[in-house]
C-alpha cells in the first residue's frame, strides 16, 4: 500500500519559512529625508532679533556716552574761560569809576593860580605826584590810556569820531585832533577815544 504524500501548500506557513519583516512606522519615518526643526528655526529667528535688539541699545547707550563726554568738556572749558574773565576783568567796575578822578587831576593841573608862583608850585607838585600814583596803580591792573596821535589812522575799534573835519594837511580818514583820551583794561576796551576825524576838502 503506497501512502501518498502531501505536497505542501504553498498558503500554508511551514516551520521553516519566514514571514517577511513588517516594515515599522519607526523605519519608515527615517527612510523620509528629515525636515527642519520649526521649533529651532524660530528660537534661531527670536535670538538673532534679541541680538539686534541689543545692538542697537547698545549702539545708543555709546552714542549717548559719547555726547556725555562731550558736553562734559564743553561745560569744563567754559568754566575755565569764565574763570579767567573774571581774574581778569574783576576790576572793570573799579576802573570805571576811577576814569572820571583822574580827569579832574588832569584839568586841576592844567589849571593856571595866577601870580602866586610857590601855591602854583605846590599844587603843581602834588598834582603831579597823585597823577603819577593812579598811573602806577593803573598799570598794576592792566589799565591803558588810548591816546592817538595826529594823522594816526581811524581805528574803529579803539576810536570814536565825534565829527569830521575837512583838511588839506591830514589825509581823509586820519585823526586831526584829540577830544577826549580813551582807556582799555587789558584787551577790552573801557571807553573809545574822542577824536575828530579829517575828510577830503570839498572841491
Amino acid at each position: 500500500m503506497t501512502s501518498t504524500e502531501s505536497k505542501p501548500n504553498p498558503d500554508q506557513d511551514t516551520p521553516n519559512s519566514k514571514a517577511p519583516p513588517e516594515e515599522r512606522e519607526d523605519d519608515k519615518e527615517e527612510a523620509t529625508p528629515q525636515e527642519g526643526n520649526p521649533v529651532e528655526a524660530d528660537n534661531e529667528a527670536e535670538n538673532s532679533n534679541e541680538i539686534k535688539t541689543l545692538q542697537a541699545e547698545l549702539d545708543k547707550a555709546n552714542d549717548s556716552y559719547l555726547r556725555a563726554v562731550a558736553e562734559m568738556e564743553n561745560i569744563r572749558r567754559r568754566a575755565e574761560n569764565d574763570v579767567i574773565n573774571a581774574r581778569k576783568f574783576a576790576i572793570e567796575g573799579f576802573a570805571s569809576e576811577m576814569l572820571q578822578v583822574k580827569e579832574s587831576l588832569d584839568l586841576a593841573q592844567a589849571a593856571e593860580l595866577g601870580s602866586d608862583e610857590t601855591a602854583a608850585d605846590k599844587m603843581q607838585e602834588g598834582l603831579a605826584l597823585t597823577l603819577k600814583q593812579m598811573i602806577s596803580v593803573f598799570e598794576k591792573f592792566g589799565l591803558e590810556e588810548v591816546m592817538p596821535e595826529v594823522n594816526e589812522r581811524f581805528d574803529h575799534a579803539l576810536h570814536q569820531a565825534i565829527t569830521m573835519l575837512e583838511s588839506s594837511d591830514v589825509e581823509p580818514n586820519h585823526i586831526v585832533n584829540v577830544v577826549q583820551k580813551g582807556y582799555r583794561l587789558k584787551d577790552r576796551l573801557l571807553r573809545p577815544a574822542m577824536v575828530v576825524v579829517a575828510k577830503a576838502p570839498a572841491e
